[in-house]
This record gives structure tokens, sequence and C-alpha cells, in this order.
């Protein structure tokens, strides 16, 4: 008998259509879309209906163009939201009113509705926000808009500050404006050179002579030297001048600015220039528009980065003082972290390490998936909060800023023996507080937690699920998430109680569940999927238990077709007690006491972090119809998340530290060893393939488990991590330089002589992520093993997602080749 479940998509399916209304009013001919039926409804009409590869490969567009970038109407009535134009690669933006059919918002008025970030005075009376660089405020009582720069440069970073006036950054320069007015002034520069003199020091000995011995040149630097004192006196005294500006140092580079809302202070982080790549990192490019090769330009490798260290800087605008803020006071601010992982690698070459304690490069915390940065301040301007993590990625701290003291005054120190996660980090101070809200991984999972600057850290969610997207409400009392509290692959969205820690179940829709809360915070929207459906809107009352439908963008094509809805497992671990949650998909006359066993396929998805085991529509959604068309041909089909994926916690994260390709092969035996007991699946005629991250877990199972699969496909595969980049890799594997037992450990390259079955390795030439000569150094090394069973196959215009339906047709195609002659 298969395992049953823990929970099966088809169930959340059913149980979402229990608490989802179609909308009152379904005219949507402008948004395209049909009604989306029941799956066992679809089932049953299109019985007979013949799925091809070509089909699946085809412009996406046949699948549906889903809305993107949705957004409320300021005034709750509405929703915008962006969607694909038929057949281009361009986007519309599309009104749609809650109570009525969407239409094509204009181009000439996009201006008018480009508020999705923008920021709110004190009394929420105006909004200010950006439209293609220039600065746009709206009077929300009025209705009306007003547009306050219009010119070739950029602005950013707008806030209100406690004056009523709007600031906003231009370059290195930092403006106020007056909203009523229009009048703008300069109120900060920032200079990256040192501060200029009127005279230059002597700088050596002929120099010195000359300006003791010529009258001239004496008469000349003293005429400087009054010239450049009576500028000085002007630029103090005059009001009506820009102020001076901030000098940060020669050959510097600004990292970061934020401005106080009170507009007196600046906080800015500074660094030495830092390139992204050397004159040698390059990567051909042989199809172009002129027939020449041409020398793309692309990052640098993991194996050429050097340790970075930000100096931040408090600049005090009235005054002008700048005080550096050192990072003494930070608990294990001097620890070598990487002890341990040093006298390791020292007693492998035979040399001894000693430990002593220094100073860590520390920089402003890098979050993947943040728009706010690192520093943030109070409502009122008094206070500031930065988030920073050393460069070796075991520590994260939160501190705030003693202005008085001139120092760091930490909050929360989160040491990780592996690393520190790049996401899940949102932080800030509750409105109109000085307590500090923030995410951290202290317990293991990603939770809420709130801390009062002068009290103890407080503790809001907890459980063995992780907390996405969190949302402060205006008036600071409750923290909106979505969450996998309910299962690990089902999202729904909830809030918690900042005070009471009181926690809310907001939707029970089932499948994955994204949102925005409204203006009013009296609605959501729900950007819902599920395993058949690709996301669309949902508006759902806060309090209510039923949310209404307002797109359709799915095509009737796209639902002729019998879609094999895939079970999620808890496939036993037999290395750790966390089950290993795996998508199975079962052919639609699926015997399990069929005397023939059937073949199978694992897919392995990429990017390492990342959760595809879930009841939601799969990014990978090519991969999702192959897995149909698979099914179709006889095959079983399981998809698995490994340890290393997202949305299970710290320790699944964790598990590959200095040994990627270790936990997640063995996690691939264990699901191999469970399709075998427990489904009617011949473990001898198993095939496997994924792409990037699964491309290089495809390379590692078939040269380190040599027979668990008959044949596999690496796409766009990693070789050798020294060769990707810093930021994702030196959070696992440490630095080359470091920790090469890690990269040796973990680099299939060092594996091939492993190789005993079939592998077919497909490969973009103008891929900037994985560079494609991964692929040419692998090869070089299997000829030189004399290995005989593997193809390569090249994409020459590909980058490393690909673009043309012709690629990923020629792809797919050679994948269910390599299986067909494999496993059947």
């Amino acid at each position: 008998m298969k395992t049953k479940l823990a929970i099966a998509i088809a169930a959340a399916l059913m149980s979402a259509s229990c608490a989802i209304t179609e909308p009152t009013n379904n005219n949507t001919a402008a948004v395209t879309p049909p009604a989306v039926l029941a799956t066992a409804a679809n089932s049953q009409a299109t019985a007979n209906q013949s799925l091809t590869i070509k089909q699946i490969m085809a412009d996406q567009d046949w699948v549906a163009r889903s809305p993107e970038n949705a957004y409320w109407m300021l005034d709750g009535s509405g929703v915008l939201y962006q969607q694909k134009r038929e057949g281009s690669i361009l986007r519309d933006w599309y009104h749609q009113p809650l109570d009525q059919g969407a239409h094509k918002v204009p181009v000439e008025k996009l201006h008018n509705y480009a508020y999705n970030n923008g920021v709110y005075n004190a009394d929420r009376t105006l909004l200010a926000y950006t439209f293609e660089g220039n600065v746009f405020v709206r009077d929300l009582a009025q209705g009306e808009t007003k547009q306050l720069t219009r010119d070739e440069a950029r602005q950013s970073q707008l806030l209100f500050l406690t004056n009523g006036q709007l600031a906003y950054r231009q370059n290195n320069d930092f403006f106020v404006v007056d909203p009523a007015t229009g009048l703008t002034q300069q109120i900060a520069a920032l200079e990256t050179k040192d501060a200029p003199k009127a005279n230059t020091d002597a700088k050596d000995f002929v120099a010195r002579e000359q300006q003791e011995l010529i009258k001239f040149v004496q008469v000349e630097r003293q005429n400087k030297a009054d010239r450049f004192a009576q500028q000085q006196q002007l630029q103090q005294s005059n009001r009506s001048l820009a102020p001076q500006p901030f000098y940060l140092g020669q050959g510097k580079q600004v990292v970061a600015a934020s401005l106080s809302p009170a507009g007196d202070k600046l906080i800015v982080a500074i660094s030495d220039p830092q390139k992204w790549r050397a004159d040698g990192d390059i990567m051909p490019n042989y199809v172009t528009e002129d027939g020449r090769v041409a020398a793309e330009s692309v990052r640098a490798r993991v194996a050429d980065a050097k340790p970075v260290e930000h100096q931040v800087m408090v600049l005090d605008l009235t005054s002008g003082e700048q005080t550096q803020l050192t990072y003494n006071t930070l608990p294990g601010w001097n620890d070598d972290v990487l002890a341990d992982v040093r006298k390791e690698n020292y007693a492998a070459q035979g040399k001894t390490y000693t430990s002593e304690k220094k100073p860590r490069p520390i920089t402003l915390m890098q979050d993947w998936g943040w728009q706010s940065g690192a520093i943030r301040w109070s409502d009122d301007g008094s206070e500031a909060a930065l988030m920073l993590e050393a460069w070796d990625n075991k520590d994260r701290w939160i501190a705030s800023v003693d202005f008085g003291g001139k120092r760091f005054v930490n909050h929360e120190r989160l040491h990780d023996e592996a690393w520190i996660n790049y996401t899940h980090n949102e932080f800030g101070f509750l409105p109109n507080s000085k307590t500090l809200w923030f995410q951290s991984e202290a317990d293991g999972y990603a939770h809420l937690y709130v801390k009062p600057l002068n009290g103890k850290i407080k503790q809001l969610t907890q459980g063995n699920f992780v907390t996405e997207d969190p949302t402060v409400s205006a008036n600071g009392d409750y923290i909106y998430f979505s969450g996998n509290k309910t299962h690990p692959g089902n999202y729904e969205v909830y809030r918690v109680h900042t005070q009471s820690a009181q926690l809310e179940q907001l939707t029970k829709l089932g499948g994955i569940n994204n949102y925005e809360l409204s203006p009013q915070e009296d609605k959501l929207l729900v950007k819902h999927s599920e395993a058949l459906q690709p996301e669309e809107l949902y508006v759902q009352n806060i309090g209510e238990d039923i949310a209404k439908r307002l797109t359709q963008t799915v095509t009737d094509e796209f639902m002729a077709f019998d879609w094999v809805a895939p079970e999620i497992v808890p496939v036993p671990s037999s290395h750790v007690e966390h089950p290993i949650y795996t998508r199975v998909y079962y052919p639609k006359d699926y015997d399990p006491n069929r005397a023939e066993k059937y073949p199978a396929v694992v897919f392995i998805h990429g990017a390492g972090y990342l959760q595809n085991a879930h009841a939601g529509w799969s990014g990978y959604q090519r991969e999702f119809m192959f897995h149909t068309f698979l099914t179709q041909q006889g095959y079983v089909v399981l998809d698995l998340d490994y340890r290393g994926s997202k949305g299970y916690g710290r320790d699944w994260r964790t598990a590959i530290y200095r040994q990627m390709g270790t936990p997640e092969v063995e996690d691939l035996v264990d699901v191999v060893k469970w399709a075998g007991e427990s489904t009617n699946v011949d473990t001898d005629r198993m095939g496997t393939y994924g792409g990037s991250y699964g491309g290089f877990l495809t390379f590692m199972a078939l040269f380190k488990e040599p027979g668990l699969f008959k044949a596999g496909s690496a796409l766009r595969p990693v070789s050798d991590w020294a060769h990707y980049n810093t930021g994702y890799t030196s959070n696992i594997l440490n630095l080359p330089d470091d920790d090469p037992i890690a990269y040796r450990r973990s680099s299939p390259i060092y594996f091939t002589e492993g190789l005993e079955d079939a592998l077919l390795i497909n490969s973009p030439m103008v891929d900037d992520n994985v560079f494609f000569q991964d692929s040419v150094r692998l090869v070089q090394r299997l000829i030189e093993h004399e290995k005989e069973d593997f193809e390569t196959a090249i994409f020459p215009v590909e980058p490393h997602g690909f673009r043309q339906p012709s690629s990923w047709l020629d792809e797919y195609r050679r994948i269910f080749k390599l299986f067909e002659e494999n496993l059947k």
C-alpha cells in the first residue's frame, strides 16, 4: 500500500472551494479570462486530450497571464495589477474595482496610480511616491496629485519629515521640498573625497625649499588662503547657500545613507571601492547581431573574493560634525568564529593553527528581499536601529545608536555556527514608539519578536513554521504575515497582536496565499494559487472566512488538459527526525498491485534554498506540466524538498553547511528507497533531472551514488563552487582560502570518476549565473577519466533562465529521450 499523504493537494482544493466565491459581477472581458472549472469536472470533460512536450514548452501565454505586482487603490475600492500583454514581453496596468470588471489604465494616467511604495505624512493626509524617477504628492482629501520634479535625475528614498516637509535623495545629495509651495532646498551633500584645503602641503625637500625661497610663491599661497577663508566664512554665515558637503574620504564609496525623520542627522555607511569583476571575468557570446564574438562582462568568483568592511558614520546636519561608530560594543565582534574550520584545514596541510581574537569585518545586513535597507528610524527621528552582519556570515546584530555616547547598543545578537539566513530579516520600529520589531531564527524558525529599547525581547510567534512577508499595522497593534502553520506546504495569512501575542488565522483557502493589506486595514488582497491553478487575485474582509475572486486569467486551452494533482508525502528520513516532504505524481491508471512495476523520475528543484513540495502553483510550471506528461507515459514522478530547502526551519536549511551535496543525496537515497517500499516503483528503473542547484545535485547523485539512478540530466549545472558567486556560496562553504576542504567535499568536479550511469549535460552558453565554463571543465574531467556514457547539449543563445520556446523544447525532448532509452 502506498503511504497516504499528510496533505493531498486535491483535498486542499476541495477545502479551498468552500471558502471562495465567484465575483458577483463577472464582467472581466478586458482581462480576457474564462471561468475556472473544478478539477474533477475538467477531468471528465477532457479525458481524451493529448499532451505533448511541444505544447508544454510553447510560449507560456497559453497557460495563463496571471496578475503581477498587485496592490490596493488608495480608497480600498479596487486593486491595480500588471498583466503580460499577449504575445509580448510588455506588461500593461489594469484597474480592477471590487464590484465590476477590470479595465486597462491609460499610459497617460499611469503616474496617478504608481503609489504602491509611497510614504504617508504623519496624519496620513498626503502620500508621496515616485514614478519614472520623479516625485509626486497626492492630497488624499482632495484626490489631487501634484508633480514636484520633472527632470532626468532619479529621486528616491522619499520621507516626510516631522516638520511636514518632504525629503528625498538624488544621487548622494539630500533635498527637502515644501509640498504646498514646491520650494526645494538641499540639506546635505556627500562627497567621496578629502575635504578641500587652501593650499597643499609641500610634498618633498624641493617643494619645501621653493616655498621658503621664492616670495612670489609665498604671495600666491597667501592669496589662495585668503580666498578660501572668505568662501568658508560665506558658506558658514549665509543661509542662502547650499550647505557645505560632508567629505567622506578620497576613494571611498557610499554603501547606504539614511536621513532622520527629524531632518537633523544622516547615518551613512561607506567602504573602500568594491569591484564586482576583474578584467578577466568575461563570457564569450557567439550569436550576436554583427556576427562577431562579443566578450560579455560577468561577475567575479567566490575564489577571488576578499573581506569587506563598512564604516558607519553619523553626520550632524546642524553642526556639520562627523562621527564614526566602532563595532567594539557588539558582543562577539572580535571572536575567531572560524577557529575550528581553520584548525581542520591547517591540519590537513600539516600545519598548526593558533586562534586569536581580532576585529572581524562587519557590514550592513544584505537581505535579498529587502526594499527599505538596513537602517531604520523611529517615527520621530530620535532613535535609529541598524542590522549588521559579520562578513564571515556567522553573526547578525540589531543595534540602536546611542547618539550621545556615540556608540552602538546591541539588542539582539543572532549567532549561527553555519550561516545567518539571507532572508527573514525584516525589522523596524513599531509606529510612534521606541519598540523594535523583528524576525529572527533564534528558536530555529523564522518568527516575530518585539523589544523596547530599554526592555526585554518578547517572542510573538512560535512553533514549527515560518513567518513570511510581515506587515505592521498603522497603529502598531498587529503584525500581519503569511505562514505555513497548518502544514509546511500550505501558507495562510495571519496576524499577531504586538502586546498580547494573540495569533489569528485570517484565511483558510488552502494552497499558497500571499497578501496586501488594504489602506483602511479592513480587507486583504489575497494572491492565491493551488497546484492546478496559477496565481489569481481574491479579496477577503478581515474577520470573515469568505474570499471573493477578482481575476480569472487561466486559459481554456490550459484547462482542456487533465492535469495530475500531486500528493505531498512526508517521506521518512533515515538521518533526521523531520520527514522529506515530496510531491508524488501518479499515473491516472496507477495500480499499486500491477505485476510490472512502474519506472520513475525524481525532479530536483534548483536554488537550494527554495520550497517546491507545497500545495500552490509551482514556480517550475513547465516542469509541473512535464510531470503530467511523464505520468501519461507510465512514469511515477517524485519532487522532493531535500535538506537545504526553504520553509522547514534553520536546521533543515543549514544541514548542508560545509557539505553541499551530501545531505541532499542522502535524502535522494531515502526517497528512492521509500518509492520502492511504499509504491509500485521499480527502483532499478529510476532517473533524475534538475537545473542549476538541481543540476549540481544530479551530478553529485550520479557521481557519489552510482546505480541509484540509471540516467540523469543536469541542466545549467554548477560543477565547482569556487567558480560561483560570493554572496551565495560563502554563506555555506566559507571562503575557499579559509575552507578548501568544504569546496572539495562539495564540488562535483572532484567526483567525476564515479560516473557509471547515463548522463546528459544541458548547458546554456551565455549563462552569467552558472558559467558555461562549469560544464566545459567537468566534461574535460570525464574525458580524462575515459567515461563513455555521457553527452552534452549546448544552447548558444540562452542565459540561465531559458527564453526561447525552441530551446525549452529541444532540452526536454532530450531529457525525455534519455529516460525512454534507459528506464523503459
